[in-house]
């Protein structure tokens, strides 16, 4: 019934049905049923909370979550009646909810479990800074204050108006002047998807200024832009570095909207290769790898081929995501929780090696439980344990093949860890034809 960007919650009907009330982002909204235009409703309340008497009855919210969903009734050998018998006094001299919330985390963390923790009422922060998709010299602003154009972000405002080339100056957003003194933010404030003139030149001195107009983005819009340009960068590094012969692929997350990326990406640009670079690195989990692992883990058995057509994996040709080309695996320290999981999974399934960094023994499920005062708590109440029946929580997920990433190399033309991968997964592919050939020849 609506379209807007905000969470939606509590919903119900109007005694005559007509209308449905909910809550989006803590405001009370109102949507009729036949137009189904969305509108605020006006709400006026007061609320007097004793936060003496809401700090207790928070803290032994807290605690009795804890006591009654822990995935560890042992409590990871920690004394839990004495843990709250520790904080209670510190609870009541709390001043201030944040006051509070630390104290709570620092009582879940004598649970030592992993994303764990108590974080504040409220919805997403909203960004109201525009983005305009420019990258700018650091050495130039710290020498003379000038905004030099080191990049341009494909996709980006400044992309799509055209006339921003790198070396060009930045020399002022609408009638502001840029120096060493103004804030380039300060200057967007409140422009998001709105009218905004640049001032540029080829030169630092203003010769031949040119007006540039662009209408910014959104934070979470430009970092998007941004992660597709990164994606697109490790991309062309594997192509160049195994002479197109590999292909690459990455997962932001393991959500269901990454896991579609993943399945679009490969379609599009893997099934040719022959091979690829699956890259987990930065991924902070989710819930899908089992089904990302059933793409790499299926294997052929049957081959079609239609007349006056090439011949094609009958498992592709019937409908079904099938890579079948050999991979490897690239993780790192921030590779968390659910990617963890892929990465197990990877290496228990025998897809292929693992290259980089072992990741961070992030692994156990959590939920988030609502406090009185509108905190939430995450309770890790899950417990997960590999085939031998070891627990993975804070024990990382190793690698085949150890390549850490020196301080500043992403400043550089150079990523070892990819380049690594490239030369272990060639290696296998030219054994692989070495040993089909012997056997062709017998």
């Amino acid at each position: 019934m609506t379209a807007t960007a905000g969470g939606k919650s509590d919903a119900q009907f109007s005694p005559d049905g007509k209308e449905v009330f909910y809550l989006e982002q803590g405001r009370i909204q109102t949507v009729s049923v036949e137009a189904r235009q969305p509108k605020p409703l006006a709400v006026t309340a007061e609320m007097d909370v004793d936060f003496a008497q809401e700090k207790r009855e928070v803290f032994r919210q807290a605690w009795d979550i804890q006591n009654e969903g822990f995935f560890d009734p042992g409590f990871n050998g920690v004394d839990w009646p004495a843990v709250r018998a520790t904080y209670a006094p510190l609870v009541a001299g709390a001043r201030t909810p944040d006051e509070l919330r630390r104290l709570l985390n620092l009582m879940v963390g004598e649970l030592n479990a992993s994303h764990s923790g108590v974080s504040g009422p409220g919805g997403a922060a909203q960004f109201t800074t525009g983005r305009i998709g420019l990258r700018f010299d650091p050495d130039e602003y710290e020498s003379t204050g000038k905004l030099r154009v080191t990049e341009v972000l494909p996709l980006s405002p400044a992309a799509l108006a055209g006339n921003i080339q790198p070396g060009d100056y930045l020399l002022a957003v609408d009638d502001t002047l840029l120096d060493a003194w103004t804030n380039l933010d300060q200057c967007l404030e409140n422009k998001v998807n709105r009218r905004v003139s640049l001032a540029v030149s080829a030169s630092a001195g203003g010769a031949n200024r040119r007006e540039v107009v662009v209408r910014p983005v959104n934070q979470a819009t430009e970092k998007g832009l941004l992660y597709k340009e990164w994606v697109r960068q490790q991309r062309a590094y594997v192509a160049k570095a195994s002479g197109g012969r590999l292909g690459y692929v990455h997962m932001f997350d393991m959500s269901g909207e990454s896991l579609s990326a993943f399945y679009l990406d490969l379609d599009a640009e893997n099934h040719a290769r022959e091979g690829v670079v699956v890259d987990v690195r930065n991924n902070n989990g989710g819930f899908v790898n089992v089904y990302a692992i059933d793409v790499l883990a299926r294997r052929g058995y049957l081959t079609m081929t239609p007349r006056g057509l090439p011949a094609a994996p009958a498992r592709t040709q019937l409908g079904q995501r099938a890579l079948e080309a050999p991979t490897i695996l690239v993780t790192n320290q921030h590779s968390l929780s659910d990617a963890e999981d892929f990465a197990e999974g990877y290496r228990t399934l025998k897809l292929g090696k693992v290259v980089g960094e072992p990741t961070a023994g992030w692994i156990i499920y959590t939920s988030g439980t609502q406090l009185i005062d509108g905190s939430t708590i995450r309770v890790p109440f899950i417990k997960i344990t590999d085939n031998a029946g070891k627990s993975m929580e804070m024990a990382p997920r190793p690698v085949d093949v150890a390549v850490s990433r020196p301080i500043g190399e992403s400043y550089t033309d150079r990523n070892r860890q990819l380049e690594v991968a490239v030369k272990e997964l060639l290696q296998q592919l030219d054994a692989k034809g070495s040993k089909s050939s012997v056997s062709g020849g017998k």
